[in-house]
């Protein structure tokens, strides 16, 4: 098994995890706590390639770092979207967002 393989099965793992926490919650937060974990599983398969494949080079470093602060934006984002929804509707259930499309 190459050092790299214990990585991505970890990352892979923590995907489906955020994978079916998306597709099965209804509450907003948990949704977006699915999110991250799925960014994150992101972030450590782009760290051990980075590592694996790039030894020496910091591109992959700043891919990571480009991605936390992706993932930072994001809960800022829905967060407040949540927030602002919250006050109006007293719900954080995602069937309530769904009069927000048009």
């Amino acid at each position: 098994m190459k050092p790299v393989d214990a990585y991505l099965i970890l990352a892979i793992l923590l995907f489906c995890i955020g994978a079916y926490g998306v597709l099965a919650r209804r509450n907003v937060i948990l949704v977006v706590m699915s999110l991250e974990l799925m960014l994150n599983a992101v972030n450590i398969a782009l760290a051990a390639f980075a590592d694996f494949l790039a030894v020496g080079s910091p591109a992959g470093t700043y891919f990571v770092l480009f991605v936390i602060t992706l993932a930072a934006a994001e809960v800022t984002v829905g967060l407040a979207i949540v927030v602002a929804n919250y006050r109006n509707r007293r719900s954080v259930q995602t069937d309530d967002y769904s009069d927000l499309k048009g």
